[in-house]
């Protein structure tokens, strides 16, 4: 069943066309990647699915419904989620109040009670404690998410993403700035999360994209102009000459 179709999509930003007529369709189940030189409209294309940004022409349909005016939280109550580039927290609060006020958004419970304290809703807190397990964030639960290592903080926002429970989950660059020594424990919890819904990555890591890839797509200068196994890419002339050429061990 296909869950994201774009066709024909484009942003343009003045005289710069970011994003390039493009054409994607992403089927429920598993990992996708999208990949590209730096400048190839990654980012942009993911703020485009997400609403952050308005699309300059052509659509976006997400289950069959055209969201392509859909304002970002919108979206989000329609199944999609985020990880962002950027470390995207609440530095202040511990890290099991970032957790629990994530999987609060998303209670049907408390959003009928707006007024309800969350310390009352036992299945919010079991829930947070839940995935902080998962995360193996647990004995950190207590701590600022300001001080947690930075390979926490991609963890507890990735832990926040999945909170919302969204059918699509598109990450940007989930792994980066992660010492190697926590890049596969973030990966096992990629494909971990990857059991109950669909994932869309943007990832610079070749490493990364050909160990959790069941699809990869490669866009250049803003256009679509490969997709396949992580096989057929690697493989692939056109794609070895504008990216994967500048990869050595992929060359």
């Amino acid at each position: 069943m296909t869950l994201l179709e774009t066709t024909g999509l484009t942003k343009q930003f003045g005289s710069l066309t970011a994003v390039d007529g493009v054409d994607f369709r992403l089927d429920e189940g598993g990992i996708a990647s999208i990949i590209g030189p730096n400048g190839a409209g990654k980012t942009t294309f993911f703020n485009l699915i997400t609403g952050e940004y308005e699309v300059s022409a052509g659509s976006i349909a997400f289950r069959g419904e055209d969201v392509t005016d859909d304002p970002p939280h919108e979206r989000i109550n329609q199944g999609m989620g985020r990880v962002f580039q950027i470390s995207n927290l609440f530095p202040e609060l511990s890290t099991f109040e970032n957790v629990r006020l994530a999987v609060q958004s998303h209670d049907q419970t408390s959003q009928d009670s707006p007024l309800a304290k969350a310390n009352d809703n036992q299945a919010v807190i079991d829930t947070a404690h839940d995935i902080l397990e998962d995360l193996d964030l647990h004995h950190k639960r207590e701590m600022i998410a300001e001080s947690l290592p930075y390979g926490d903080k991609r963890r507890l926002e990735i832990g926040m993403a999945v909170a919302l429970d969204p059918d699509l989950l598109l990450m940007d660059e989930p792994t980066a700035g992660l010492p190697e020594e926590e890049l596969h424990e973030v990966m096992d919890f990629i494909e971990e999360i990857a059991a109950d819904r669909t994932i869309l990555l943007v990832e610079h890591k070749m490493d990364v994209v050909m160990g959790l890839s069941d699809r990869i797509s490669v866009l250049h200068e803003g256009a679509l102009i490969a997709e396949g196994t992580a096989d057929e890419i690697r493989n692939d002339e056109t794609v070895q000459q504008v990216y994967l050429g500048e990869e050595g061990q992929y060359a």
